[in-house]
């Protein structure tokens, strides 16, 4: 297996054992933000959307919702239990104009200029080649058509970040800092420049601070078990877990930490 198929076996295999918890009430930021990305956009009725790292629907469902029954929208994603809750939610939320599939950022296997919209909240850091990405979602994209890109700004999930990784280095030193991929387009400057890098001229890049309500250390562990960071979990043996669960729940009882900054990057950019 080359390494990039490796790192995407990994995502998959991470955002598949989150699922459990990734919609859990604890993790309302993944809607939240989805749903702030869409509404940037003014989408109109009759646009086609595409929506790449979709999870569980945070974005395309209601991008669904704006473009109404004469629109579509596609939503793809290496997780296939994230699609299969997104499938199950447009169902209850009778959203017929909407469909979910698995599928790769770096080779959609659509048509150029397929697309109005093009859209990735929280999923284009996951390659490793970025600039990559982005010439495959601006392919896509028709002219006239907009990109929208929504990352992790800087300070993810702090204080409480570095309460977890401390508690990892503690023991599993080998796994510290082993899954911060957003780093790297944390500042509007570095994301800008990476769209630039993918043929995507004049972006409009913005930093927009945020916190994340953390009612208790029970919540902060769902966190962690519904994201990304499940897939550093799910490396370590039982009593590992435990032992960092426990160093947890003691820091946000000392600390009385009672929220996160949820810091973002959003950029925009509309294809001449």
């Amino acid at each position: 297996m080359t390494e990039l198929n490796e790192v995407k076996a990994k995502v998959a295999a991470t955002y598949d054992a989150a699922s459990d918890l990734f919609d859990h009430p604890a993790n309302t930021f993944w809607d939240r933000f989805g749903r702030d990305t869409i509404n940037r956009l003014d989408l109109k009725p009759g646009t086609l959307v595409l929506d790449v790292c979709c999870g569980s629907g945070a974005s395309a469902l209601p991008a669904a919702e704006q473009v109404g029954d004469t629109g579509y929208v596609i939503g793809i994603d290496l997780a296939e239990k994230l699609l299969i809750l997104a499938s199950a939610k447009a169902k209850i939320k009778s959203l017929n104009n909407v469909e979910f599939r698995r599928g790769d950022m770096l080779n959609t296997g659509f048509d150029d200029a397929s697309f109005d919209v093009v859209v990735c909240v929280f999923g284009i850091f996951f390659v490793p080649d970025i600039s990559a990405a982005i010439r495959e979602l601006w392919r896509v994209l028709r002219p006239g058509g907009k990109l929208a890109i929504t990352t992790w700004g800087s300070d993810f999930f702090e204080p409480a970040n570095t309460v977890f990784w401390n508690s990892v280095r503690d023991v599993r030193p080998d796994l510290y800092k082993g899954f911060n991929p957003w780093d790297r387009i944390s500042e509007p400057s570095t994301l800008s420049a990476i769209l630039n890098e993918g043929g995507v001229p004049d972006p409009w890049v913005i930093a927009e601070p945020g916190t994340h309500p953390v009612v208790s250390a029970e919540d902060w562990w769902t966190m962690l078990l519904g994201s990304g960071y499940r897939g550093i979990i799910e490396q370590m043996e039982p009593e590992m877990v435990e032992s960092v669960r426990q160093a947890n729940f003691a820091s946000f009882a000392n600390a009385r930490i009672k929220e996160v900054q949820a810091n973002l990057v959003y950029a925009v950019a509309e294809k001449t």
